[in-house]
């Protein structure tokens, strides 16, 4: 199928909305703390706290582009990105604004500073690295369903993630936390990231594959990319 008149779905905006509060918690709740796991024969292993639920962003990108298709998972990616843009913007004014005058803000202020007084710095991280990851695992997807003509999902999902979350995982954290983390530890944590968001992802297919087949028979459709304008800064479907 490759209809690109305007249609409605049943859960199309659900999605968007649970893939902007993924996208906006992980980054603004877990991405800026480092966190320790001792794992047996590896030892101690450093990784950003947002592990765990970052990746679930991806895996709502892979459903997206799958079923819908890579023009509407790019309007997806575009609503996170907004939504990333204001959540900096109102940090900055909260944090910056004059506080009160009471014992509970002296204590207070200090505490919100040190959360949201680099959120510029992951805000535009985050932009900058999820877009650029986001569609390059949407447009390799895309192009290998093509190619398969609709088969070896696993394979699109696998290959798919291995190239957008190396681009995410690296611009993201180069961007937010260099100069400010050493670079020995930071590297450690792209690293680590980027190996466990993968591994996730792929432990994650049998949940995928099953919201991908049900969404595919829910809202009838089953989008391939043929004639697609793969241009990201198009916003138009």
């Amino acid at each position: 199928m490759n209809d690109t008149a305007p249609r409605h779905f049943k859960y199309y905006d659900l999605i968007m909305a649970a893939f902007v509060c993924v996208l906006l918690c992980s980054n603004l709740i877990g991405a800026a703390k480092q966190a320790q796991l001792t794992l047996p024969l590896i030892g101690t292993v450093t990784y950003g706290a947002d592990l765990f639920f970052f990746p679930i962003s991806y895996i709502f990108g892979d459903i997206l582009t799958e079923v819908y298709g890579y023009g509407r998972d790019r309007r997806v990616v575009w609503a996170g990105f907004g939504a990333l843009l204001f959540s900096a913007f109102m940090a900055w004014a909260v944090v910056h604004q004059t506080p009160a005058d009471t014992p509970f803000m002296a204590v207070y202020q200090p505490q919100l500073e040190a959360v949201f007084g680099n959120t510029w710095r992951i805000a535009a991280g985050s932009m900058i690295a999820f877009a650029c990851g986001s569609f390059a695992n949407s447009f390799v997807l895309a192009k290998m369903k093509i190619a398969t003509q609709g088969r070896y999902l696993w394979a699109r999902i696998v290959g798919s993630t291995v190239v957008g979350q190396l681009v995410d995982t690296s611009v993201f954290f180069l961007i937010a936390f260099y100069g400010i983390w050493a670079n020995e530890q930071l590297f450690a944590v792209i690293l680590a990231q980027y190996l466990f968001k993968t591994t996730w992802e792929a432990v994650m297919y049998p949940v995928t594959a099953r919201v991908v087949n049900f969404l595919k028979r829910a809202e009838g459709v089953d989008f391939y990319d043929r004639g697609t304008n793969f241009n990201p800064f198009k916003i138009k479907v």
